[in-house]
């Protein structure tokens, strides 16, 4: 089962928790709590890899998704993958609470480097990836985080292209290495994030609307010299949005690190993802 770091106060919706739980799940019918001691010594003089999914995903739904790309994972000896849980998502408004997420992952962040800097100082190396507005919640991470970060893979990041460049600019210096998966066939980031955006800003400042998606057109110029390319994927593989991470364990391609993608008119991969 996949062990997680849990900071929802409930299964659907609700708000950010004050304390990170620890759980472990392959489906929401075996979700249970773990004791701390048990996750210690399972990431002690490991790589750790953290990752997390988007934007209105529930518990449920967060489990399942980030369960089966573990299993999709082919990590190197001595490592282990911890999925993070967060409440980007709302018991009635189905996408239309977009405007009040991005502080919610920010705050998560804030939440989870705690937890780290207090209990992962024993990890061989910490990692992070992540999925839509997920990258907020690990960008965040990172911000407030006092150990060194040795890789960060941001796919379908719904966050503006220039982030790396601004907001989160000592992130960009904090990581080792920084990857980004990008598709010009995301027609959620193309055309939904403008759109969500457009009201975020209205709702909170920092959210310029006129702003590309990191995960639709890549990172803005200048590029960090940290940065590893490429990263589009080639536009006859048609990648969306849910491409990513899926619920259900389907053969459909799968990516790893930029590095592996290949230029367009490539053969799609067959399924198995990377760290």
């Amino acid at each position: 089962m996949t062990q997680f770091l849990d900071v929802r106060m409930a299964p659907v919706g609700g708000g950010l928790a004050s304390t990170v739980g620890v759980c472990q799940a392959s489906n929401i019918n075996n979700y249970q709590s773990v004791e701390l001691s048990e996750l210690l010594s399972s990431i002690r003089g490991q790589h750790v890899l953290l990752g997390t999914h988007g934007f209105n995903v529930n518990r449920s739904d967060g489990i399942a998704c980030l369960s089966n790309w573990e299993g999709l994972l082919q990590l190197p000896q001595a490592s282990a993958f911890v999925g993070i849980l967060w409440p980007g998502d709302s018991i009635w408004a189905h996408g239309l609470d977009y405007g009040e997420e991005p502080k919610v992952a920010n705050d998560a962040g804030v939440l989870i480097a705690d937890f780290l800097n207090t209990y992962f100082g024993s990890a061989a190396s910490i990692s992070f990836s992540s999925h839509s507005l997920g990258a907020r919640v690990i960008l965040s991470t990172i911000l407030n985080l006092n150990l060194p970060v040795r890789r960060v893979v941001i796919m379908a990041g719904a966050i503006d292209d220039n982030c790396l460049c601004t907001e989160f600019q000592c992130v960009a210096a904090k990581a080792e290495k920084i990857s980004v998966l990008s598709s010009a066939k995301d027609e959620v980031l193309s055309m939904a994030f403008p759109l969500g955006n457009f009201v975020a800003g209205i709702i909170a400042e920092g959210h310029p609307w006129w702003r590309a998606a990191l995960g639709h057109t890549g990172p803005a110029q200048p590029m960090l010299a940290n940065f590893i390319s490429p990263f589009e994927i080639p536009d006859n593989w048609k990648f969306e949005h849910g491409n990513y991470l899926q619920i259900d364990n389907v053969p459909v391609p799968v990516l790893g690190i930029p590095t592996e993608v290949p230029p367009n008119g490539s053969p799609q991969p067959s399924s198995g993802a990377t760290g």
